[in-house]
């Protein structure tokens, strides 16, 4: 495995972003190529060129900010991944990867999932915020000691 992430790359494609207009319209069900860049630790990355990746918008708040789950094609734990078909292939949502974005990191739309899988999605959503109301606490500080 690469543990390589290239960072400053990233801060190049992510200027750019920055600069792109949100003036489309998105919908809720649209499955789109999000530029997620380079993240932290566990957290979802990007590939390719624009760091992007497929991902599934879960709900829209207004023209420029949504909630998504990115998608991957590796069959993933049923936990914390729910699996969809679409376009005659197998598809995972990552439900652990939940995240607010600007629909200025949207590149292009791949098509729209339907209704019925994207209610069984929602679904699963909300069976997992519930499932995991409390959460134990480590014990452990977040911050590293000066």
């Amino acid at each position: 495995m690469d543990m390589h992430k290239n960072f400053n790359e990233w801060n190049e494609v992510k200027k750019f972003t920055e600069n792109k207009p949100d003036t489309f319209g998105v919908h809720e069900r649209e499955i789109w190529w999000v530029s997620f860049g380079v993240n932290i630790g566990v957290e979802t990355d990007g590939k390719n060129q624009y760091f992007d990746r497929p991902a599934l918008i879960l709900r829209k708040f207004n023209r420029q900010m949504v909630w998504l789950l990115p998608i991957t094609t590796q069959e993933k734990n049923e936990k914390f991944h729910e699996r969809f078909s679409f376009d005659e292939g197998v598809y995972f949502v990552t439900l652990t990867q939940i995240r607010t974005v600007s629909t200025k990191r949207f590149l292009r739309k791949i098509g729209m999932l339907p209704q019925e899988d994207f209610d069984r999605i929602k679904t699963r959503v909300i069976e997992f915020l519930q499932a995991n109301e409390n959460p134990p606490f480590s014990g452990s500080p977040r911050r590293p000691k000066p």
